[in-house]
């Protein structure tokens, strides 16, 4: 039986960041591959002018737009494997609706695997903010102080605490598993959350202003859609408690960067940003002087153990496909538009 047929578009860098060496070599072996000769991504055209034939993609990072073209002569194309995060930069609306659906190709997304990163980096922020680990270590190494008056080095921090959680997106899910060992009750803001996958969760899902106004901390994990632009304003941050802890790792513009400017002033919140708006924040930001916010550059789906788990998570998608059985991290179109 002759193996089904890929073309794998990712550069070399590429697949030495997300795959380890075995699995690679099983991608190989698996299937009839045909790899990215080049250190350089191709352009639509070019996919265009060398799809037929092929059963499935795989794509990453640098991969280019599927265009209406590229469909027009992908004659034997009945998957695409995502090894990276969304796909909506590669396909339009017009193109899932125009081919993806009508020929019901299957596209998977690996976005699950840097979610373990991107969790990872959240509770780590959470813990260091509302400690306010920096504040206390700047104090020590260039102040000379030690438990500097009026910082606080005693409070409640994740243990015990309420934690709310701004969308039970794949993010926000790991980040509610892994806060399951400080014994916290989470609450959670998703209108897409249905009652009885709250109560399976076991989190509470409450309204916007009722998740900021009871959170000791909040974590926000939300999708950069129109219906979330400056999601988080004034008045969300205005019913936070005095000493709460905010951290954004989704992205920037799902808050109000002027308002949350303004509460941050007061010096009564500390924050967590690795996601700013704009991105990166210009040299003279005023958020980049304030002592209570800790600014990240954008590194918190880095990791080896998400990265690796990308290839592994790409690899059996491919396997189960092919095989006739059920993907696991298969986008679902239906609801492509709240996707992030």
């Amino acid at each position: 039986m002759a193996k089904p047929k890929v073309w794998y578009l990712p550069t070399l860098s590429h697949t030495e960041k997300v795959f380890e060496h075995e699995t690679y070599k099983r991608l190989l072996n698996r299937f009839e591959v045909t790899v990215n000769p080049k250190e350089a991504s191709y352009t639509s055209d070019q996919v265009a002018e060398g799809i037929a034939g092929f059963d499935a993609l795989v794509t990453g990072w640098g991969t280019p737009a599927l265009t209406g073209k590229v469909f027009e002569r992908a004659d034997a194309l009945r998957m695409i494997a995502h090894s990276a995060g969304s796909v909506k930069g590669m396909l339009s609306p017009e193109i899932v609706e125009r081919y993806i659906m009508p020929r019901k190709i299957c596209v998977f997304s690996a976005n699950h695997a840097i979610a373990y990163n991107v969790a990872e980096s959240t509770v780590g922020l959470l813990i260091m903010a509302s400690h306010r680990f920096m504040q206390h270590a700047w104090a020590v190494r260039h102040e000379g102080a030690w438990r500097k008056d009026g910082l606080l080095w005693n409070g409640r921090f994740l243990g015990g605490s309420t934690v709310g959680v701004v969308s039970a997106s794949k993010v926000g899910r790991e980040v509610i598993r892994m806060l399951r060992v400080f014994d916290a009750k989470i609450l959670v803001y998703d209108p897409y959350l249905s009652d009885c996958e709250a109560g399976r969760m076991d989190v509470e899902k409450v309204g916007l202003d009722e998740l900021f106004s009871r959170s000791d901390h909040v974590t926000v994990h939300a999708p950069m859609i129109p219906e979330t632009e400056k999601m988080i304003g004034q008045r969300q941050l205005g019913l936070l408690r005095d000493g709460a802890t905010l951290v954004n790792t989704s992205r920037g513009a799902v808050i109000d960067h002027d308002a949350l400017l303004k509460e941050l002033s007061t010096g009564r919140l500390v924050a967590a940003l690795d996601v700013t708006d704009p991105e990166p924040l210009a040299p003279d930001s005023p958020f980049r002087k304030l002592p209570n916010v800790i600014i990240t550059p954008h590194i918190s789906g880095a990791g080896y153990y998400g990265y690796y788990k990308i290839g592994e998570d790409t690899l059996r998608a491919l396997e189960d496909f092919f095989a006739g059985k059920p993907v696991e991290g298969a986008v679902e179109f239906e609801a492509y538009e709240s996707l992030a």
